[in-house]
């Protein structure tokens, strides 16, 4: 698939003026995401800003794999337009494994949210093993990600504050991808995303 870069860029510059003045956005570990190759940014889930907010606060542009039913008429094709693609839930959805095989396959970053749907309690939720099979099969680094305050619903002041933080990367490249070898790193991901959201909870 293809993503409209000029289009991206305009809307990453435009967003980021907005979301420093609205959401007073903070970035940290930006440089943890590897230059180039694949990549898969692996974030916990709170609410619709999470994409965008990753999105801007990332280095490189990022095809996030989203739920089908935000794919209305317009709205869908925008979001097309910006790299993301419909995933349909609660089976396995061979076209989106595809795409994003596809994407990281030509050395790309795909954004992918394990919990596969949002968590609003301020805990993580069970992950699914998709995120880290596809990484495995697309040979790709994986960059934990944590995003906080993002759930407006649940601020506590007048002027919320979101921030993004992005880990060190996990190399799985030499994995063969058997379903033990998926699930301890599922485990070691979740992990090391409540690790950065610990580390940064009072930032």
């Amino acid at each position: 698939m293809k993503m409209n870069t000029i289009w991206y860029g305009f809307v990453k510059c435009l967003f980021r003026v907005l979301f420093k003045i609205l959401f007073r956005l903070t970035v940290y570990g930006r440089e943890n995401i590897p230059e180039e190759g694949p990549v898969v940014i692996a974030s916990n889930h709170v609410s619709l800003l999470d994409p965008p907010m990753i999105g801007t606060a990332a280095s490189r542009p990022i095809y996030f794999m989203a739920k089908s039913e935000l794919f209305v008429p317009i709205l869908g094709d925008i979001y097309r337009s910006l790299g993301a693609f419909p995933v349909h839930r609660g089976a396995a959805d061979t076209h989106a494994i595809k795409q994003a095989l596809g994407i990281l396959r030509g050395g790309k970053v795909l954004g992918i949210f394990p919990e596969g749907h949002r968590i609003t309690t301020g805990k993580l939720g069970k992950a699914e093993p998709g995120a880290m099979a596809i990484a495995m099969k697309g040979k790709a680094q994986v960059v934990p990600t944590a995003i906080l305050g993002s759930n407006l619903k649940a601020r506590t002041h007048f002027w919320p504050k979101i921030t993004v933080v992005f880990g060190k990367p996990l190399s799985l490249v030499n994995e063969t991808g058997t379903k033990k070898e998926t699930a301890a790193f599922t485990e070691e991901l979740m992990h090391e995303i409540e690790c950065l959201i610990e580390a940064h909870k009072d930032a």
